[in-house]
């Protein structure tokens, strides 16, 4: 193969991460707001096989959060928060083998991360910061568990590193 038909396989799994992550949120009313449950955060898992689905993931949300009520503070704030959880998700687990010990960790960053959304959601709508942190923390942990398993499977049929 190419170099340039290297990069372009690239780009072109990155952007159809990207699009579905986009698609997963705006189809769920449950994206936005204090109580969420973002199934597009399923990909977050993703981001321990290859950096490349880091940048997917984070512009799929920069896209999807085009439609948050918050408005650009979403763009800005939330989008960084994902590329912030991928990218720690991805560096905490590049020596790990186990991909079921792999997608824990990211399981365990993600949510915990998601102190940002509650921290967006507190100053911008007034929110109780400790409870819309709880729930916008279990809507993660169910996304990302779920997501996890379906990674796993999808892991095994496909070599998601490449």
């Amino acid at each position: 193969m190419t170099k340039t038909h290297t990069r372009s396989v690239q780009l072109a799994k990155a952007g159809m991460v990207a699009a579905l992550y986009v698609a997963f949120t705006l189809i769920n009313p449950l994206s936005f707001g204090a109580v969420q449950l973002r199934f597009s955060e399923l990909f977050n898992n993703l981001s321990i096989f290859n950096k490349r689905y880091i940048w997917a993931v984070t512009l799929g949300c920069a896209i999807a959060n085009l439609q948050s009520p918050l408005g650009i503070i979403d763009v800005i704030f939330g989008t960084l928060g994902t590329l912030v959880m991928t990218s720690l998700s991805y560096w905490a687990t590049r020596n790990i083998r186990s991909v079921p010990l792999k997608l824990t960790i990211c399981v365990i960053i993600c949510t915990l991360m998601s102190w940002s959304v509650a921290l967006e959601l507190h100053y911008v709508s007034d929110l109780p910061f400790w409870a819309t942190y709880l729930s916008v923390g279990i809507g993660e942990f169910i996304s990302m568990t779920l997501g996890a398993v379906l990674v796993y499977f999808l892991s095994k049929a496909i070599d998601l590193t490449e």
